[in-house]
């Protein structure tokens, strides 16, 4: 029987369901995918504790939706550091990841073009949860290979050690679900 950590997001109630990494480590799924709600809630939370920025940059694919709303909500533009490169890109910045959610080593490609919309503009890095800050830290890379200036890096839940980090902004602490032995 599934397991659920309850919490509170943006004045909105989730249930969170448990889900084991190891043996001993339980994390709680937050999917912000299709909770229109929670997303648009999210946004505007984060809107108002985010630092001056010209455009956004998310990860494909989680942080798409907070992404979007949030740049639907500031008025401005968002890019996508995608998991494959594509037919229409060229020039492409590129950077591995590994990600605590993802079993696989990953690489995330900037499309040239993209890439030079971040050209000497404020970048804010946007996660739905950040954990170990892997994730961040390949966007980060991007955005300073493509000659941009990292803004400020927010998500909406930062899980377990990472809601001590102090260059990060973020709704919510995300514990880490240790087994006992």
């Amino acid at each position: 029987m599934a397991e659920f950590y309850e919490m509170q997001i943006a004045g909105c109630t989730r249930k969170l369901r448990k889900c084991p990494i190891h043996e001993n480590l339980q994390i709680g799924a937050f999917i912000m995918f299709s909770d229109v709600e929670i997303t648009v809630k999210s946004a505007a939370a984060l809107l108002e504790k985010a630092p001056e920025f010209d455009v956004l940059l998310t990860a494909e694919c989680k942080g798409i939706p907070l992404a979007y709303e949030m740049a639907r909500q500031s008025g401005k533009s968002y890019i996508v550091a995608r998991k494959s490169v594509k037919l229409y890109m060229q020039d492409v910045v590129s950077v591995n990841v590994k990600s605590i959610t993802t079993e696989a080593q990953q690489v995330l490609y900037l499309d040239g073009e993209k890439a030079e919309l971040l050209r000497n503009h404020r970048v804010l890095l946007i996660d739905d949860v950040i954990s170990t800050g892997e994730s961040l830290r390949a966007l980060e890379y991007l955005v300073q290979e493509s000659g941009g200036i990292v803004a400020g890096k927010a998500a909406v839940l930062a899980e377990g050690d990472a809601a001590d980090r102090k260059d990060i902004i973020y709704l919510e602490k995300l514990p880490l679900f240790f087994e006992k032995q």
